[in-house]
């Protein structure tokens, strides 16, 4: 029998309408079944669609599964930081902890209600840092992303970073070089299969504005994005990046900076990212953004 179930379409890391990153968000998700889901995804044709299921033991308050329009993917930062700011609309709710479970283990998730209204906090999973990338490959991700090594910042070395949903961080020098990238994206699918990464988030250090320490854009054609344009899983993955590399100003163990992506897509949305570092590393990631809603409708299913 069809059920009546609420969507909304929410942009993520920002408060303009029209910017950030947009999200759909379908609650009381029970009784769908994938391929429903993955409909649903494709029809919305939002980068990822989150979907929030009943917890089924006390090891978690819900559990939500994240679909891009052509595959499930294992977490989402922007879908999530969207599904938090739903739920608190939703039921009114005043600041707390949620205990989500998703494709990475059950993640802590804050919601702080504020005077303006509400921040959504997002603890990210496991910090994966693997070594740079040998000069053969890393000629091959140049190309493929439409880089030369003259490009590069030398302090950058080309990594695999995950906190759960990987990335291939690339630093460069130039914000003009960014937003007129246009990568070769048969080039890049098929890195993806061989490097075993999904994603590349090429960032600078030649932002538009004070206070915003990084500048991005990502690509990943191997979940159907051409080009996301406002990424909580890089921007985290680049706060351990910078981190391990050094890179960052750091205070009382921890990184602490905003990062910008979406400019050259016309989406400028703000992720703040907080690494906490133990032994000179990080060991833990938390994104922190704010939403806005599009729109909310009813979805009968």
């Amino acid at each position: 029998m069809a059920q009546e179930r609420i969507l909304y379409q929410i942009d993520a890391f920002t408060k303009e309408k029209f910017s950030g990153n947009p999200a759909g968000v379908v609650l009381h998700a029970d009784g769908l079944s994938d391929s429903q889901m993955q409909s649903i995804a494709a029809e919305l044709k939002n980068s990822e669609t989150a979907f929030l299921f009943s917890g089924t033991d006390e090891s978690h308050d819900a559990h939500i599964r994240y679909f891009t329009p052509t595959t499930e993917v294992p977490s989402c930062g922007h879908a999530t930081i969207a599904s938090l700011y739903a739920l608190a609309l939703q039921h009114d709710l005043n600041s707390t902890t949620l205990r989500m479970k998703t494709g990475i283990g059950v993640l802590p998730l804050d919601i702080e209600k504020r005077e303006d209204g509400y921040k959504m906090f997002m603890t990210q999973g496991k910090v994966v840092i693997k070594t740079a990338y040998e000069a053969v490959i890393q000629d091959e991700i140049l190309s493929a992303l439409g880089l030369t090594t003259a490009d590069l910042n030398d302090a950058c070395p080309i990594q695999y970073v995950s906190t759960g949903n990987p990335k291939v961080i690339v630093g460069i020098n130039s914000r003009e070089k960014l937003n007129s990238l246009k990568p070769d994206m048969a080039a890049l699918l098929a890195l993806s299969d061989k490097l075993d990464c999904p994603g590349y988030f090429v960032f600078t250090f030649d932002t538009p504005e004070s206070g915003i320490l990084t500048n991005g854009r990502m690509f990943a054609p191997k979940i159907g994005i051409s080009e996301d344009p406002v990424t909580g899983n890089a921007n985290g993955p680049l706060g351990a990046y910078l981190v391990h590399n050094q890179l960052g100003e750091t205070s009382d163990g921890e990184l602490h900076f905003l990062g910008m992506q979406g400019e050259a897509m016309g989406r400028p949305g703000i992720v703040e990212v907080y690494v906490t570092i133990e032994n000179s590393q990080p060991v833990k990631v938390k994104i922190a953004g704010d939403a806005v809603v599009i729109f909310k409708t009813s979805l009968t299913i």
